[in-house]
């Protein structure tokens, strides 16, 4: 009997002590895990995207491509294109609409200049109210000429040449060859000038422009289209 209450006793502590070893190994791993971070009551609730979107970018399903942010401007290219040629064609038919440069909306002139030598420089100035189109080149008759000089091919600007109000455009005139190898020469005591319209046909009577001066001239007598600027009519 005294051996069995020894062994129950034997046991009885036995398992005590396995139990008192075992809390203490418990809170030994509680004391080395960190401890929780506090929870901050003031910070803001997540916010829940409006009528339930989604957070993420867009995406752009045109031509079936998915391209999530995608902030192309091509199309805005394209409106940009087609406004400069709307603008363009504008212009164009404005052009168009414009009254053609004759001696009722013009005043001509004629002078000699130094250089080029046997040349002559003719101005067109606009005294209208409105732009006009100084078509091609001037019609040129000195004295009792019976047919008009060839104009300079090589002179012919890249668009119409638009007068406006108050301004002016210009052609050269070159009288007679500086070498001396025209031919029929004969001194000219006065000058008509006629324009023509867009389809090359006379537009209005021929002008009387008065010179200052007898001039000669002989086979070799040219002029130049209408240009823009006095220096590029004088450079043929």
């Amino acid at each position: 009997m005294r051996n069995l209450h020894f062994r129950r006793a034997a046991r009885t502590s036995v398992l005590g002590t396995a139990a008192l070893i075992a809390a203490l190994s418990l809170t030994a791993c509680q004391s080395d895990s960190p401890a929780p971070a506090a929870y901050d009551a003031e910070a803001p609730a997540p916010q829940k995207p409006a009528d339930g979107a989604s957070a993420a970018p867009a995406a752009d399903t045109a031509n079936g491509q998915e391209t999530a942010g995608d902030t192309s401007t091509s199309g805005s290219g394209s409106e940009s294109a087609e406004g400069s040629g709307s603008a363009t064609a504008k212009q164009q038919r404005t052009s168009a609409s414009l009254p053609t440069c004759t001696g009722e909306n013009t005043k001509l002139t004629i002078t000699g200049v130094k250089r080029p030598v046997n040349h002559m420089l003719l101005t067109v100035t606009n005294t209208g109210s409105k732009a006009c189109n100084a078509f091609y080149y001037p019609v040129l008759r000195f004295g009792e000429a019976q047919s008009v000089p060839p104009v300079v091919e090589d002179s012919k600007p890249q668009a119409v040449v638009t007068v406006a109000p108050g301004q002016s455009a210009y052609a050269g005139v070159m009288t007679s060859s500086a070498d001396g190898s025209g031919t029929g020469g004969y001194s000219a005591q006065d000058l008509s000038v006629g324009f023509l319209d867009a389809e090359s046909e006379s537009a209005g009577d021929m002008v009387n422009v008065p010179l200052s001066k007898d001039v000669y001239v002989d086979s070799t007598l040219t002029v130049t289209y209408w240009q823009t600027e006095m220096d590029d009519a004088l450079m043929y």
